[in-house]
């Protein structure tokens, strides 16, 4: 476990990127015993950059901050217990924070993303497609977001299915404000995630970095619904580079929220007109 505390310390050092953490890490995955020393001498940081690094974890804040977050439930990259889908990925996330059931992370999932502006179009769609997935024990992943995200999550739920959030926060913080009592019920029945420490706030960065988790835990992205340039397909882009199906909901041509879609569609995505269009990708993946 040194080696995942260092990690995990070190996590909230300003002078290391995240990606070279994630490089550390990585190193000591393929080593037996790992130290952290050798592994940040693996890649490329000098003497110096090493006793900034040891001074940096000295200081009362980046100290504070252990303290308070460490003994919140997380994962560190290191770990068996880490999604190895997740895993996986260009840049998975060194620390997860969690609330809930985390034996959710081994079922089979499918992301849902879609407009915040959910049209009924969308939610009669929703209604239509994913009871039936839902009942055979697919989990749905998607982000607390107003519109089709919240309503994937209550849907699951209303179902006596399972969902994952992935939000742009601390725990500790809810987003959107009217989410709270959503947000504390998947937390307790079923699965909150997040990269973000406690009392970290909702930045606009961080709901793009929100997106590729999404997109990485699960095998297949169905899109509900989204404009040309929107957050659901910034999803969808990040699931088709990290090989993970991508699936769309079909929509009127004139309507603004269905272009995206449409577009997916055009460019090669399935369309999705059944929930066996969908469970049948969940086979294919099985096989």
């Amino acid at each position: 476990m040194q080696f995942e505390d260092d990690l995990f310390a070190l996590s909230f050092c300003r002078q290391l990127s995240p990606h070279v953490l994630r490089m550390v890490a990585r190193v000591g995955m393929e080593q037996r015993n790992p130290d952290l020393w050798t592994c940040l001498q693996a890649v490329g940081l000098t003497e110096s950059q090493m006793t900034a690094l040891t001074t940096e974890l000295k200081t009362p804040w980046v100290q504070q901050q252990v303290a308070l977050n460490y003994e919140v439930n997380h994962l560190v990259l290191t770990q068996e217990t880490y999604p190895s889908q997740l895993r996986e990925i260009y840049a998975a996330p060194v620390v997860l924070y969690y609330r809930g059931d985390l034996s959710l992370l081994t079922t089979p999932q499918l992301a849902v993303v879609g407009s915040r502006q959910m049209s009924q179009y969308a939610k009669m769609a929703m209604e239509h497609l994913l009871p039936p997935v839902i009942e055979q024990g697919i989990t749905i992943v998607s982000g607390l977001a107003k519109g089709v995200d919240a309503w994937s999550h209550q849907l699951a739920m209303q179902h006596g299915g399972h969902t994952i959030a992935v939000i742009g926060s601390g725990l500790d913080v809810t987003y959107p404000h009217q989410h709270r009592l959503l947000q504390e019920q998947l937390a307790q029945q079923q699965l909150l995630i997040t990269e973000y420490p406690l009392q970290t706030p909702p930045k606009a960065q961080h709901f793009p970095a929100r997106n590729r988790i999404i997109a990485g835990l699960c095998s297949t992205c169905l899109v509900v619904e989204g404009k040309q340039k929107s957050g659901s397909l910034i999803t969808a882009n990040q699931a088709l580079q990290e090989n993970r199906n991508v699936i769309a909901v079909p929509g009127d041509i004139d309507r603004k929220t269905s272009v995206g879609t449409n577009e997916l569609i055009a460019a090669g995505a399935k369309p999705v007109l059944t929930s066996d269009d969908i469970l049948e990708e969940f086979s294919m993946r099985s096989r």
